[in-house]
């Protein structure tokens, strides 16, 4: 495992039909977005998930955790730690969660912004929101607000 500062992430926008992916470097603190990976019912194909992540082999996985405006817990985001704590059991890697409000409203300004037609089923923003995702946990790292919490 890299040392951390050094680490290869990838991090997770978790929904019931698609989960968004992205990859991205800690110490150049770069993100990119990757291909979605469907779900049925927030469960996803978990053969896909081990290849994705003997594909990139990350050190870290981070899962946006959507938290109410009030702090509290939603149905979604009980469905999100027990993601989380699926990933982080099935293949032992270290999960951190991180607090995502507001991240797809702002996935959806950024695909307006570059032409995107407003039709989501069709063209997810999930990749753009787990972008994001990675992005506030390195910000968080840098010691600006954020939710950072380690399973």
């Amino acid at each position: 495992m890299a040392a951390p500062g050094q680490r290869l992430i990838l991090a997770f926008d978790y929904g019931t039909r698609r989960i968004g992916v992205a990859v991205g470097n800690e110490l150049l603190q770069s993100a990119r977005e990757l291909d979605p990976l469907t779900a049925r019912d927030g469960i996803p194909d978990w053969q896909r998930v081990e290849a994705l992540l003997k594909e990139w082999q990350p050190d870290l996985l981070v899962v946006g955790l959507p938290l109410n405006m009030d702090d509290s817990e939603s149905e979604m985001s009980k469905r999100t730690r027990k993601f989380a704590n699926r990933l982080h059991g099935r293949f032992g890697k270290a999960v951190e969660l991180v607090d995502e409000r507001g991240s797809t409203r702002e996935a959806k300004a950024i695909a307006r912004e570059a032409g995107h037609r407003g039709n989501y089923r069709e063209e997810s923003v999930d990749g753009i929101a787990a972008v994001l995702i990675l992005e506030g946990w390195f910000a968080h790292r840098e010691g600006l607000p954020g939710g950072r919490r380690s399973l």
